[in-house]
């Protein structure tokens, strides 16, 4: 079963393969976009300057304001160009390294097609015990934007431009499982794991910030905002069963497998332990590929 996970694991979370040239601001690589999209932005000189190797914003846009202003009236025209994921009308804040002063905010929709890195916030729900344990899964509305349809960690979200991993968290809990704040805040950091792949809409970059939470037998989840569709509560067995399949993001497959990990469940004398640990940790995108 080990072994069938990894299997699918590795194809799903490939690392890219596609050509990417930077986008720059303040001499610093911000983002990643295929030639295609390079090329695209090139016919818009009021806001990029763009070469062969690199795309940059032009020396007017020197503040996060107006680079801000101008990245959201280009990510309209993509929108309206079908190019984009759904619209979330949410920002991400952009900067070189986590933690530094945003660059600029972008909205989420536009996030993959300019390869920016990203940050979301995922939980383990279980209940039991760490030897005697079930986990809640969701199914996600076949509305959603991004893997419409699919199971999902129980409560997961992307870090909004000035939201803490905390906030979001909290947010969530309540909006996607109906987890009251006190309860929320019982969450147990537990690290990250790391995502970069090409997909049809650009490149996915994102750092998960992973979390676990041990519910009462009792609780079940209400999704409140209309974006889940069903809750599962699954052993083990079923768990595995289902990360092997296709019917659950990769993302939430990955941050199960870290649970898996974590708490003993794949030994490290295991055949598959190497290859499942390594896909916890995204490769560094290279200059040009």
């Amino acid at each position: 079963m080990l072994a069938r996970i990894v299997a699918r694991l590795e194809r799903v979370l490939a690392p890219p393969r596609a050509t990417y040239v930077p986008l720059i601001v303040d001499n610093d690589i911000v983002g990643w976009l295929t030639p295609q999209r390079a090329q695209r932005l090139g016919t818009l000189p009021s806001v990029f300057r763009v070469s062969a190797d690199r795309v940059e914003l032009v020396a007017r846009l020197d503040t996060p304001a107006a680079r801000t202003e101008a990245l959201a009236e280009v990510s309209l025209a993509l929108a309206t160009e079908g190019v984009l994921t759904a619209w979330r009308n949410e920002r991400y804040a952009v900067a070189a390294r986590r933690g530094d002063r945003p660059l600029f905010e972008l909205e989420r929709a536009a996030a993959r097609y300019f390869g920016v890195h990203t940050y979301a916030a995922h939980l383990n729900a279980t209940v039991g015990e760490p030897g005697d344990w079930r986990m809640w899964l969701a199914r996600r509305s076949r509305s959603k934007g991004i893997d419409p349809g699919l199971l999902d960690n129980l409560v997961g979200g992307g870090l909004a431009a000035g939201a803490s991993i905390a906030v979001t968290v909290v947010k969530e809990a309540w909006e996607e499982a109906g987890i009251v704040p006190e309860l929320a805040q019982g969450v147990l950091p537990a690290g990250i794991v790391q995502i970069c792949r090409d997909q049809a809409d650009g490149l996915h970059r994102e750092t998960i910030y992973v979390h676990d939470l041990w519910l009462q037998q009792e609780f079940t989840p209400v999704n409140q905002d209309g974006e889940a569709v069903e809750h599962r509560l699954c052993i083990p067995d079923e768990v595995l069963k289902i990360i092997v399949g296709d019917d659950i993001t990769a993302d939430a497959s990955l941050v199960i497998v870290d649970f898996l990990i974590r708490h003993g469940h794949v030994p490290p004398d295991d055949p598959s332990f190497m290859a499942l640990d390594g896909l916890r940790h995204a490769p560094r995108l290279a200059r040009g590929g």
